[in-house]
């Protein structure tokens, strides 16, 4: 990986000096040594591959991932409901009509944006392994971005029916693609950036780590505080 750094903000008085820093993946690197070294993948301008970032950012060890008592609430309510096919990135037609007004109408009803010129940078940011789609018989529920290899998975973006908004359905794709990452024997899943209230609900599950600029830790109460700062 190369890395670059760009400045970013300061405080002189105290001499605190800010820095982004950012790594260009190479052919050589391995996936999932990238995210163990902190780094996520960057989808922030359009026409950017292959580049990532350091965040503090939020993992699932899954070896003795068990879910608690809220996980197992949430899987009840959507249990043995939805169809689960996995497709490979490179055999999903993602420039399929349906599918992108899918993603788009989710983000435009749920978070109040136009997502399409963003979904067209994800897509081609060139991280995006596998494409999972839920299907109640023929209807589409649900699509999840997964960016991964043998050792993790990385739980990216998600977009799903706005009729189950307040019903918890993306928290459900969220823990049961845990659970099949887990099912397929990887070593963690990364759920993305840890910062402010809206990643509050990916303290849903046990023993979650997180990056600190310089190792993963095992301290929820620590992250909370953090999250509660930003």
């Amino acid at each position: 990986m190369r890395i670059r750094r760009r400045e970013f903000t300061h405080d002189y008085s105290i001499y605190h000096f800010g820095y982004t820093l950012w790594g260009e993946r190479e052919k050589k690197d391995k996936l999932a040594d990238l995210y163990e070294s902190g780094f996520l993948p960057y989808s922030g301008i359009k026409d950017v591959k292959d580049t990532m970032y350091m965040a503090r950012s939020i993992r699932v060890p899954l070896e003795n991932f068990i879910p608690s008592s809220e996980n197992r609430r949430i899987l009840k309510k959507f249990e043995n409901r939805f169809d689960r096919k996995i497709t490979s990135f490179n055999d999903f037609d993602t420039d399929s009509i349906s599918f992108r007004r899918f993603c788009n109408k989710y983000f435009k009803d749920w978070h109040g944006i136009d997502f399409d010129e963003k979904l067209r940078t994800v897509l081609g940011a060139g991280f995006i392994t596998e494409v999972v789609t839920y299907t109640d018989e023929d209807k589409i529920i649900g699509y999840v971005l997964l960016d991964g290899d043998k050792k993790m998975s990385h739980y990216w973006f998600s977009f799903y029916d706005t009729e189950y908004i307040k019903q918890s359905l993306g928290m459900w794709m969220m823990i049961n693609e845990v659970l099949e990452a887990k099912k397929a024997n990887k070593s963690y899943m990364y759920l993305g950036t840890g910062y402010g209230e809206k990643a509050r609900y990916k303290m849903n599950f046990k023993n979650i780590e997180y990056w600190d600029g310089s190792e993963w830790v095992a301290d929820i109460k620590k992250l909370k505080g953090l999250v509660e700062s930003d």
